[in-house]
């Protein structure tokens, strides 16, 4: 790794989604308040949490209202430049009519600007032939030397997609999601294992009865979760903490993949290669 800074601390929310724009952008604002009083530099919201999510809270983009949505945006935009706060927060993007919105993150950074934006790359089936349109590449940006990627819900099934944000050389993957099982749980703390680095889980009050909004380090167990209800959970990533997965694990699993370690040492037997033999 070559990041300067050893430690880093986020805020992950677990609120209540609602149809009511206005009031999602409030609860948004509030707990960016929370955030920076707790000397958080980044807050993360969960998926489509400022429009509201599809087949959730909306059934029709035509019930959106979209100049609302632009609206509460850019006032947290602005509240993130004064509070000089890092916020990613879902919501739907609107495209061209008659394109579908993407399901997106926005990150906005502490200086108040949308610096980049996740489109959801791999969605449901009733999301891509109902709701939504694809996005197509990854995202990572940089906070005080911490490298963050984004992805959203079901992607969680897509192992290549975890390991890509590895190879990417993230430090935290920010996983925004609407859970419907206990399972994505599990999922969750494998890839953080697997993959060594930090998973931070931000998902919405009405799933709080299968899990609840946490962070999970690069061993797979919790550094902080909330115990239900609504709320911020905060934690901070301390790289000393798991120097043996960031300077050890990773490098030798990458070069495991490679192959050239196992290639070095294969021999010529035939009791080796006669795979009938006992």
């Amino acid at each position: 790794m070559t990041n300067s800074r050893q430690s880093l601390r986020i805020a992950v929310a677990q609120t209540t989604a609602t149809a009511d724009i206005r009031h999602n952008g409030g609860t948004v604002r509030r707990l960016m308040r929370d955030a920076a009083s707790e000397r958080a530099r980044l807050v993360q919201f969960p998926e489509g949490f400022l429009s509201g999510y599809a087949k959730e809270q909306i059934q029709d983009w035509g019930d959106v209202d979209w100049p609302a949505v632009r609206d509460e945006l850019e006032q947290t935009a602005v509240l993130a430049a004064e509070l000089g706060i890092w916020v990613v927060l879902g919501s739907a993007h609107p495209l061209t009519p008659p394109h579908r919105p993407h399901n997106s993150l926005y990150v906005i950074s502490d200086e108040g600007k949308v610096v980049d934006r996740y489109d959801k790359r791999f969605c449901s089936h009733t999301e891509i032939t109902s709701f939504y349109s694809p996005g197509f590449d990854p995202v990572v940006f940089e906070v005080d030397g911490f490298r963050f990627g984004c992805a959203i819900c079901i992607e969680i099934n897509f192992p290549d997609l975890f390991s890509q944000y590895r190879e990417l050389g993230v430090d935290c993957l920010l996983l925004s999601a609407y859970p419907v099982d206990e399972v994505f749980e599990a999922k969750a703390r494998a890839h953080a294992s697997i993959n060594t680095y930090w998973v931070a889980m931000a998902l919405p009050s009405q799933t709080a009865h299968l899990m609840n909004s946490g962070v999970i380090g690069p061993d797979g167990r919790y550094l902080a979760q909330l115990d239900g209800g609504e709320g911020v959970v905060y934690a901070d990533l301390n790289r000393p903490d798991f120097d043996m997965w960031f300077e050890k694990a990773r490098p030798w699993r990458d070069s495991a993949m490679h192959g050239q370690i196992y290639r070095s040492q294969r021999v010529d037997d035939p009791r080796s290669t006669d795979r009938t033999c006992l």
